[in-house]
């Protein structure tokens, strides 16, 4: 028999998790015929190693139940394994950027309805230095305000939360010295925030990269320049119609592989969490997982 692990955030969904839990282990066992296994997080991390011991026992499919960051830890649980099982996810999250990204319903009810699908998606994946990344890397003093929004603002004003946060940090005109490399190319100035992003969904704007695809094989890079209030209003516009690239003082660019570094202390926020400090490597790799899609989408 088929077998598959549900990974749970409990405390997801504005405490719904668990409601949902049952639709999800019963549509698996009843109309797909899955064995069922069910973890539910407690610590950071568990998320990962449920996903760890998914692989060394060979189930079919995992299923994520809950926000970006359980997301984001389920999917480093993939990381350098041999059998790596099919993923259903099920967004109970503030933004659910990856989500988006693969038209995954929002709602969780529809969500739960594509665990039965048959199409699977190769989907890629970013590696930075010895984590995985599924959908956006920020760096700057604006990447490391946005790792400051608290979970209750998250819960009241959702995406909102994150654009608040980020219009009041670059009003500031905080920048960061940085150093990043691209496929040869090089640029260096000073700059409040850098994005590398593999989807065109970022913090719930899903214009941000219009031509970025879960399976293009690459990395679509941002640099934003200093900006006053005036060109930060004029940003905010090119990201909701999707024409941030062409904005004067925005660098955009493809690439396979980007390091960056800087001369002063900068910390990273990846996949809406916390991340690493400077300096980090990445690069791409073109499908390396399977994802479960809605029908209708053409793989």
């Amino acid at each position: 028999m088929k077998r598959a692990m549900i990974i749970i955030n409990p405390s997801s969904g504005k405490e719904l998790a668990l409601e949902y839990l049952q639709k999800v282990e019963q549509l698996l066992r009843d109309e797909v015929g899955y064995d069922v296994v069910i973890n539910e997080t407690a610590k950071e991390l568990d998320a990962t190693n449920f996903c760890i011991s998914a692989c060394e026992d060979f189930f079919d499919l995992v299923v994520s139940i809950g926000g970006d960051g359980t997301l984001h830890e389920t999917i480093n649980g993939l990381l350098d394994q041999k059998h790596r099982p099919l993923l259903g996810v099920v967004p109970l999250g503030t933004v659910n950027d990856f989500a988006r990204a693969l038209q995954i319903p929002l709602d969780p009810d529809e969500a739960i309805r594509t665990l039965t699908s048959l199409q699977v998606k190769d989907v890629d994946m970013g590696r930075l230095n010895e984590q995985l990344f599924a959908n956006v890397v920020a760096a700057g003093s604006l990447a490391e305000s946005l790792s400051s929004v608290s979970s209750e603002d998250k819960s009241k004003l959702g995406a909102f939360a994150y654009f608040r946060e980020g219009l009041r940090e670059l009003v500031s005109n905080s920048a960061a010295p940085l150093h990043i490399e691209y496929d040869g190319e090089v640029w260096e100035g000073e700059s409040p925030l850098f994005i590398a992003t593999l989807t065109n969904s970022v913090g719930g704007f899903e214009k941000i990269a219009p031509e970025a695809e879960v399976d293009d094989g690459l990395l679509h890079g941002f640099i934003f320049k200093d900006l006053n209030l005036f060109n930060t209003l004029a940003v905010g516009a090119s990201l909701l119609f999707g024409h941030l690239k062409d904005h004067q003082d925005v660098i955009y660019f493809t690439a396979h592989h980007i390091k960056v570094t800087s001369n002063q202390p900068v910390r990273t926020n990846v996949d809406g969490e916390e991340g690493p400090a400077l300096p980090i490597d990445m690069h791409i790799l073109p499908g390396h997982i399977k994802v479960l899609v809605p029908e209708a989408q053409v793989v």
